[in-house]
C-alpha cells in the first residue's frame, strides 16, 4: 500500500517524529511518503487574502488527486471515524491525504476529494501531520492483527 501525505507546510523539527511513523509503516509493507509543499505561489498567497490563499493551496495540491487513488483531505467538517473505521479506509492501494494551508480549502476542491476530521478540537497544521501519521500506523496495525492498536 502506498499512501501519501500532501501539505500546505514547510519542513520543521517535528518531521523527525513523522519520520518515525514511516520508518513503522514500512515495517507492515507500506509506504508512507510526506511532501511539504511551499511554494512561492503559496508564500504569495498568504500575502494576500484568504480566498487568494485557498486559491494557492488548490493550485499546489491539484496536481496531486489521482483519479485511481483514494483522495482524501483533512477538514473541520469532514467525516469523523474511530480507529477501526479509519483503517476500513485504507482498503484501497494508493491513498492520498492532503493537509491544507491556515485557511483551509476551496469548496471546489473538498468537491473533488472526501473530506476527513481528526477531531472536533482544532490541531496545529505541525501537530494534526503528526496525529494523522499515527492514526495510519495505528491503522496499519488493525489490518495487520499487531497488538500497536489496544
Amino acid at each position: 500500500m502506498k499512501i501519501n501525505l500532501y501539505c500546505i507546510a514547510k519542513e520543521t523539527k517535528q518531521e523527525e517524529l513523522a519520520q518515525e511513523y514511516q520508518k513503522m509503516c514500512r515495517s507492515f509493507g507500506s509506504e508512507l511518503n510526506i511532501f511539504n509543499i511551499f511554494t512561492p505561489a503559496v508564500i504569495k498567497g498568504h500575502k494576500g487574502s484568504i480566498i487568494e490563499a485557498k486559491l494557492s493551496y488548490t493550485k499546489a495540491l491539484q496536481p496531486y488527486i489521482n483519479q485511481q487513488a483514494k483522495n482524501i483531505a483533512l477538514h473541520p467538517s469532514g467525516k469523523v471515524y474511530d480507529s477501526f473505521g479509519f483503517a476500513k479506509l485504507l482498503d484501497t492501494q494508493v491513498i492520498n491525504f492532503f493537509i491544507g494551508g491556515a485557511h483551509g480549502f476551496e469548496n471546489s476542491f473538498l468537491d473533488t476529494v472526501q473530506s476527513l476530521s481528526l477531531s472536533a478540537l482544532t490541531f496545529g497544521h505541525k501537530i494534526a501531520k503528526l496525529v494523522l501519521c499515527e492514526q495510519i500506523y495505528r491503522a496499519l496495525s488493525i489490518i495487520n492483527n499487531h497488538p500497536y492498536h489496544k
